[in-house]
C-alpha cells in the first residue's frame, strides 16, 4: 500500500497548484509582514517571520531564508488543513489562495468551524467568499489591517464568479 499518511509533507505546490502557491508566497507576507526576531502580535501570540508561532522561542533571531523556509512549511501545513473540511480541488486559484490565506491568520480550526468552510461545502461560494469580512477582529474589537486583509481575500475569492 503506497498512501500517504495525512501529515507526510506534500508540498504547497501539489496542494493548491503552482499559480496559487505562487500568489500566497506573495499575498501572505504583505498583510503578515516578516519580523526576524521573535516579538507578541496583537493577540499576544509569540511569533516570528511571516507571522509564524509554531515552537516560537523568546529572543531568537532568524534569517531571511529561514523565515520563507518556514512561510512555506505553514502555508503547506494550513492548506493541507483545510483540505480536510472543504474540496481544494473545486476551489479557483483565488479561492485557495484567500481560504489558506485566512487559516494561516485564524487557524485551521476556526476556518473548518466558520461559516465559510460550511458555505463552501453547501456550494454556496459568494457566500463563503463574503463571509471572509467577519473575520476582522482581534479581543473584539475591528481592527484596520486585518479589515483590508479580508477585503482583499475576498476580492481574491469572489474573482471570476457570476
Amino acid at each position: 500500500m503506497n498512501k500517504r499518511a495525512p501529515t507526510q509533507r506534500r508540498g504547497l505546490v501539489a496542494l493548491v497548484g503552482a499559480v496559487a502557491a505562487t500568489a500566497l508566497l506573495s499575498f501572505t507576507p504583505v498583510f503578515e509582514g516578516t519580523e526576524l526576531s521573535t516579538y507578541r502580535d496583537m493577540g499576544g501570540v509569540l511569533t516570528y517571520c511571516t507571522g509564524a508561532t509554531e515552537n516560537a522561542a523568546w529572543g531568537k533571531t532568524y534569517t531571511p531564508a529561514q523565515c520563507r523556509a518556514q512561510l512555506d512549511r505553514d502555508l503547506e501545513r494550513h492548506a493541507a488543513g483545510i483540505a480536510m473540511c472543504i474540496p481544494l480541488a473545486r476551489l479557483t486559484d483565488g479561492q485557495k489562495v484567500a481560504f489558506v490565506d485566512i487559516a494561516y491568520n485564524i487557524g485551521v480550526s476556526g476556518f473548518c468551524g466558520s461559516s465559510m468552510a460550511r458555505r463552501t461545502n453547501a456550494g454556496d461560494m459568494v457566500g463563503a467568499c463574503n463571509a471572509l469580512l467577519m473575520w476582522n477582529k482581534v479581543g473584539g474589537k475591528e481592527v484596520r489591517g486585518l479589515t483590508r486583509r479580508r477585503q482583499a481575500e475576498r476580492e481574491l475569492c469572489l474573482k471570476g464568479l457570476p
